[in-house]
């Protein structure tokens, strides 16, 4: 009784509670270079992951009334929505060839029903989309080839946007309610969108092709988990035979369906069973027959659950995952006891053998690279987070600080940096970390700028 009514209760706030369900961040695309994350201040911050080091900070000008409630990365090499500024000279090869190359636009869905593009090459938001819905938007998706962007919403309907004018291009009612989450087939032609019911439409169409049910409340993920059938005997119409997988809140159970050409089953084939809710699910697509598809999903209990499956059709009891990872902080001196330090998300690198883990709080995350083994069973990792927050602190302040001292001292203070630096990469990179070199880099560079501050307290003494 207690699940139905937590169930309806779901329902009822529709995109709502999916938002507090879902993890505000994303990776950028491919290289997973930066990390986007909405903290609960309103702001959007953008992090290098290679270092945890702050790259954009937007606050959007009525943050109270329009939050973030959704965003997604521009896919690599799409064109750039138009500039705010206007029509402007027209560029060199060169230059147009650098502009693609380091392209990231972030749309960003609002509570207001409003999309905005932000551009992390700039630092400024690039331009905004209205008109297209009058309710919370729930998700945003860029169309891979085309440069579309797709995105639902509270209020039933499904917006499909012309970046480049900024004009909605078509709408169509997507559900009886609200309509939480999309995404689009491999080959661009399909698109799956969910409620409590997961559809599957003809984007040329825009008519239903299947119907898929199963989840008791509102889906919060959906993504392909295949871009080739399983069986290839048959011809490939681009969609018959590919596995999509779906969470939903409340939900302990991440369900994966596959495409079928005789459109009778309906219902999920498989299931992942995790310890909580799914706040952020990341997966490597599997691409050939004996390939599995790896699966990195954050609870929000903070634990994250590492699997690893071959899809070969129908599977009756959920799968447990390989691995679980933990992160824990050493404890401090009075208390020996580790305190859990929260995953936020977890992302698979280019390799597939490494992960990005992004652990601590929305402010200021700290995001480390680990190898996979998920030999181990359970794993937890010793993390001292106070410790690395203060001395990236005192790296900026030393910075700040650095910025008056005189030439000569600037290179003797730009090689300390260096080494300082090099100590941080190590410790993200190596649990064999020596805080004693970081402390002594600091209070070298430290001690320098004092010395320059008492030599001009000298000077100006000595002038009066």
């Amino acid at each position: 009784e207690g699940r139905a009514r937590s169930a309806m209760a779901a329902a009822a706030c529709g995109g709502e509670a999916v938002a507090a369900a879902r993890a505000l961040c994303a990776f950028s695309p491919r290289d997973r270079r930066f990390f986007a994350i909405s903290s609960s201040d309103g702001r959007l911050r953008v992090w290098e992951t290679a270092n945890s080091r702050l790259q954009h900070e937007y606050v959007p000008s009525a943050h109270l009334s329009a939050a973030c409630t959704c965003l997604a990365w521009a896919p690599p090499g799409g064109r750039p929505p138009p500039s705010k500024d206007g029509p402007q000279r027209k560029k060199r090869k060169s230059e147009v060839a650098e502009v693609d190359k380091q392209l990231d636009i972030l749309a960003i869905g609002t509570a207001v029903g409003s999309i905005l593009l932000y551009s992390t090459v700039k630092g400024e938001l690039q331009s905004k989309l209205d008109g297209g819905h009058d309710s919370r938007v729930n998700c945003v998706r860029w169309h891979q080839d085309n440069g579309c962007l797709y995105s639902c919403s509270d209020d039933r309907h499904i917006v499909e946007w012309n970046t480049q004018t900024c004009k909605v291009k078509c709408k169509w009612k997507g559900d009886n309610n609200s309509v939480t989450s999309l995404c689009i087939s491999p080959d661009g032609k399909m698109l799956l969108s969910a409620g409590r019911t997961i559809k599957l439409w003809d984007l040329q169409t825009k008519e239903v092709y299947r119907h898929f049910t199963g989840h008791a409340t509102s889906v919060s993920s959906l993504m392909f988990t295949t871009v080739k059938p399983m069986n290839e005997n048959k011809p490939f119409d681009g969609i018959t035979g590919l596995y999509f997988l779906s969470g939903a809140i409340h939900d302990r159970l991440l369900s994966v369906w596959q495409i079928r050409s005789d459109r009778k089953e309906k219902s999920a084939v498989m299931s992942f069973t995790v310890t909580d809710e799914p706040t952020f699910v990341d997966l490597t697509v599997s691409e050939v027959k004996e390939e599995p598809v790896k699966l990195a999903v954050v609870c929000r209990d903070g634990q994250l659950h590492l699997f690893e499956h071959i899809l070969n059709g129908y599977c009756k009891k959920p799968l447990t995952s390989n691995c679980t990872i933990q992160i824990a902080t050493p404890g401090s001196d009075g208390d020996s006891t580790p305190k859990p330090v929260p995953i936020l998300a977890a992302g698979f690198c280019a390799d597939k053998q490494s992960l990005l883990l992004v652990y601590g709080n929305t402010l200021q995350p700290i995001i480390e690279k680990v190898s996979l083994n998920t030999a181990e069973p359970h794993i937890c990792l010793i993390r001292d987070i106070q410790k690395v927050l203060s001395l990236k602190t005192d790296v900026a302040l030393t910075k700040k600080k650095a910025q008056d001292i005189s030439s000569s001292c600037q290179c003797a203070y730009l090689h300390l940096l260096g080494q300082d630096a090099c100590c941080e990469l190590g410790h993200q990179s190596s649990s064999a970390w020596h805080p004693r070199t970081q402390y002594s880099c600091q209070n070298s560079i430290l001690g320098q700028g004092e010395k320059e501050e008492q030599e001009e307290t000298r000077r100006d003494r000595g002038k009066h």
